[in-house]
């Protein structure tokens, strides 16, 4: 690694991502929930800010030199179980996708609405990649969990900031850090981020996508579900994190140093 993971950064990361894709999205003008209304407003005021934090994050791993922790775990969780907590998200978002009305979709809405699979890119790498590999430089892994998990959840706060209604949004913070713990879970018990980045993206366009054009009746079914999905994934994820060995070893200074301190 290009520079040493410390917990400033991460949280520096997560900060900068942040006002990064707000700062874009409220140039728009274009409001949070107006988003669905035309092809132009998904691009423009959820697209292009995902397209320029995918490089800037690029950019910025690259040149910290933490792409491997970022994206892999030195040692997977010893219990597999756990993985049903991911399993169960990615039902429902197989049920989500079952239950959109595809008739709604033009070829432009489709292609706008594709861009936002990146959003499994940049927010998995901020949160559960760079802003983990930081806080494992110093933290106990119950921490990282939590602490990643609640950066993750807080992030969607600023949705308010974009005309969203404050209730909503805190419910969608409560409903980020239970799924976020079970994108945590995923990227432990496989050893890789690749796949909490694929089903963050596939869930994020499946909630997106069911709520579109004429959303089915059933639909609202999956939202109350998730809450127990949620519980799940709490009940699971101190297995994950039990035996954990994922702190980053401190760098150790050389004799020649040592002997001029």
């Amino acid at each position: 690694m290009r520079v040493t993971p410390r917990v400033w950064i991460g949280f520096a990361i997560w900060i900068g991502y942040t006002a990064l894709v707000v700062g874009i999205q409220s140039l728009s003008g274009i409001s949070y929930t107006a988003w669905g209304d035309s092809a132009a407003n998904l691009f423009f005021g959820a697209g292009v800010s995902l397209i320029i934090a995918t490089v800037a994050l690029a950019l910025t791993t690259s040149a910290l030199g933490w792409w491997r922790p970022a994206m892999r775990e030195r040692q997977r969780s010893r219990h597999r179980w756990p993985i049903i907590a991911p399993v169960f998200f990615a039902l429902l978002a197989l049920v989500n996708l079952l239950l959109t009305d595809w008739g709604s979709y033009d070829l432009p809405f489709l292609g706008a609405s594709l861009v936002l699979l990146l959003v499994g890119f940049t927010e998995e790498l901020t949160a559960r990649g760079l802003l983990l590999t930081a806080l494992r430089s110093r933290l106990h892994e119950g921490w990282v969990w939590f602490l990643t998990s609640l950066c993750f959840g807080l992030f969607h706060l600023v949705n308010i900031l974009l005309g969203q209604d404050a209730f909503v949004t805190v419910e969608q913070v409560i409903f980020a850090f239970l799924v976020g713990t079970a994108f945590y879970i995923l990227r432990r018990v496989t050893g890789s981020l690749v796949y909490a980045m694929i089903l963050h993206a596939v869930w994020d366009f499946s909630v997106f996508a069911v709520a579109y054009g004429h959303p089915s009746e059933l639909a609202n079914i999956v939202t109350a579900v998730v809450p127990l999905a949620g519980v799940i994934a709490l009940i699971a994820v101190p297995f994950v994190i039990r035996g954990a060995d994922e702190r980053l070893p401190r760098p150790v200074p050389s004799a020649g140093a040592s002997a001029t301190s």
